[in-house]
């Protein structure tokens, strides 16, 4: 659907919120690279050290650790950056498109429940590089929930607007004419 059909049905267009898939999709493969080269040095200290008490078990296990976390959290972000390419929130007066990967869903204002509880931000360095800063989940009454984190430009925007639509009446005023 495109962005004007939809402004159609859902008013004026205010503004969109891209997610940043290609981020993504370079974290995925810089954990994917340490979980490999962990493992293909883990693998081989590991043999090295079957029968010693020195600190060889210990880095045999540090190094097979990096490498299992490493090549877990690059699945589990290219998974994500896969299901979720292209993905876009654009905002309009009575309501959300959400674009992924060539598709649009409207939701209405009345079709969203809530925000859900959003994650004040992780405080740990480089949190928000990793995309483990601020996050929620736009709660929809069918018992769907989509989620944003800091790989979708300005979320804390989004979910202002959200909120203050679908809690305080308060839509937000869009551009051009209206249908």
């Amino acid at each position: 659907m495109r962005r004007t059909e939809a402004a159609r049905e859902l008013g004026g267009f205010v503004r969109e919120h891209r997610t940043d898939g290609g981020r993504r999709l370079r974290l995925a493969g810089i954990l994917l690279v340490t979980g490999v080269v962990g493992l293909a040095f883990g693998v081989p200290v590991t043999i090295a050290s079957i029968g010693t008490t020195d600190g060889a078990p210990q880095l045999a296990g540090l190094l097979l650790g990096v490498g299992l976390a490493g090549l877990g959290l690059g699945i589990w972000r290219l998974t994500q950056a896969l299901r979720t390419r292209e993905q876009c929130f654009d905002v309009h007066e009575r309501g959300l498109t959400h674009r992924v990967a060539g598709t649009a869903t409207l939701i209405p204002w009345a079709d969203i429940e809530r925000i859900g509880s959003a994650s004040a931000g992780d405080g740990r360095p480089l949190a928000e590089a990793r995309g483990m800063g601020f996050g929620y989940a736009i709660e929809l009454r069918d018992g769907r929930k989509i989620r944003v984190d800091t790989f979708t430009e300005d979320p804390r925007e989004l979910a202002g607007t959200i909120h203050r639509a679908v809690s305080l009446g308060e839509f937000p005023r869009g551009r051009g004419r209206r249908p």
